[in-house]
Formats: structure tokens, C-alpha cells, sequence
């Protein structure tokens, strides 16, 4: 897949495939290419060359809403009008879920989020963390066929966003949902990532497995743990949270 915007590329014939129940972590400096990517898989930008199969189908002219793709970005998007119960049985509602399913549905989903007893509250009422929550609810909920993550917990502390990947990981193993995810941050995709790749200048490498990706010197994994051994032998505190660029 290629896209350029006028004379300066942005993908540069990205090639890759994801594997089904699979999370691949894309990790890369901003303006690298990776919302581009996920911009083109989603249907919201159309790329200048190559194509997008998803399940053996091809996805060229279709619009976003019929591709069985779901696009999170790193705000959660809420619609405040709706209590958390409205907001993640929405999608079910627009499917025409009868009720009763849809009730049973949406409790199962709370109760994987770990939000039971919040359904009433409105959406200003939350964390953080709770918002984020119920937005990852709407999005699995309906069962697409590949979910899009955007830096989902940027904007997150770093306790919160710690909590946020060990729930996606459980919560994505038992909706077994195709991922894939892009981050600037190396510890994220290591987390999330059942495989990882690197963007760079509009170029994606995508590893075998993660480790190839640790064994790779230009992974920046080996200068992260020569970092910590600096300043403690034993490793980074159990409480740290670790932002870097490859």
C-alpha cells in the first residue's frame, strides 16, 4: 500500500497481514505513517496504490461502516447524552438487537470490563480509565472483524494505562478479536503486541515473532535495558512506566 500527500510520501509500499486472534503492535514515531495506515484500513483515507483484504474480501470502495472495521482513537468518544449501558449497547441498538439480547449482551460486556454497577452513570461521571473502558465495550461488543487501536491510552497515567493493556489482553483473548494497534511506546507493544513491527519514514517491518523483534539491536530494546541497568542493576521499578522511540 502507498499514499502520498502531494509530493511527500507517506506509505511507501507497506505490506503485511495480521493473523486472526491476533494483536500486531505497530511501533513508531509520530509522523511515521501509522494513523495513515489505520486511516486507509478503516476506509477514511484512500490509498493511491495496493489493497486491503480483510478475510479474503476485498475492502476497495467500501465505506467505512461496511467493512466490519472498528476505528478507536486515543479519545474515547463518548456520546454523553447516554447513561454507560446506551453507550455500549449502541452499536447492538443501530443492528437491530432485540432488547432482551441486547440487556443480556451489554451486562456480560460490563462484567468483562469490570464495570458492573456503573451502567446507570452517565459518561461524566467516570475515570479516566472508566471511560476508556466503556469505550473498548462499544467497540467489541458489535464483534468487528478487526479493531483498530490509535495510541488508545495516551492520555492515560501511567498506573491507569498499565491496568488498561492487562485488561485488553484478557478482555481480547475471550472476544478473540484481531488487533491492530500503534503506539510510540516500546513497553506497550511489548505488552499488547503478540507480534510487533516498526514504522519508519513510511516503511513497516513486521517481526516473526517478539523475539526477533528484542534480538534485533534496532529494536531499542537492548539500549532500554542497558538504560535501566544504569541505574539499577536489579532492572526498572515495578511502578515504572517507559516511553521510548526506536
Amino acid at each position: 500500500m502507498s499514499k502520498a500527500f502531494g509530493a511527500e510520501p507517506v506509505l511507501d509500499g507497506v505490506t503485511f497481514g495480521v493473523a486472526k486472534d491476533e494483536t500486531l503492535a505497530v511501533l513508531g514515531r509520530s509522523g511515521c505513517g501509522k494513523t495513515t495506515l489505520m486511516k486507509a484500513i478503516a476506509g477514511l483515507t484512500p490509498p493511491d496504490a495496493g489493497a486491503v483484504v480483510l478475510d479474503g474480501q476485498a475492502l476497495d470502495g467500501l465505506p467505512p461502516e461496511k467493512r466490519g472495521v472498528v476505528y478507536l482513537y486515543q479519545e474515547p468518544l463518548l456520546f454523553p447524552h447516554l447513561d454507560v449501558r446506551g453507550n455500549v449497547g449502541f452499536g447492538l441498538k443501530l443492528r437491530g438487537v432485540a432488547a432482551d439480547e441486547r440487556e443480556e449482551r451489554v451486562e456480560e460486556m460490563l462484567a468483562a470490563l469490570e464495570l458492573e454497577g456503573q451502567g446507570h452513570k452517565k459518561t461524566g461521571q467516570l475515570s479516566g480509565g472508566q471511560r476508556q473502558r466503556v469505550a473498548f465495550g462499544r467497540a467489541l461488543i458489535v464483534q468487528p472483524r478487526l479493531l483498530l487501536l490509535d495510541e488508545p491510552f495516551g492520555n492515560l497515567d501511567a498506573g491507569t494505562r498499565a491496568v488498561m493493556q492487562g485488561l485488553f489482553k484478557r478482555v481480547a483473548a475471550r472476544y478473540r478479536i484481531t488487533a491492530l494497534l500503534v503506539t510510540h511506546d516500546l513497553k506497550e507493544a511489548l505488552v499488547m503486541g503478540d507480534r510487533v513491527g516498526t514504522m519508519s519514514a513510511g516503511r513497516l517491518r513486521v517481526y516473526d515473532d517478539l523475539d526477533a523483534f528484542v534480538a534485533d539491536p534496532a529494536s531499542g530494546v537492548a539500549d532500554e535495558v542497558a538504560f535501566w541497568s544504569q541505574i539499577a542493576p536489579s532492572g526498572p521499578p515495578r511502578s515504572s512506566s517507559v516511553d521510548a522511540e526506536p
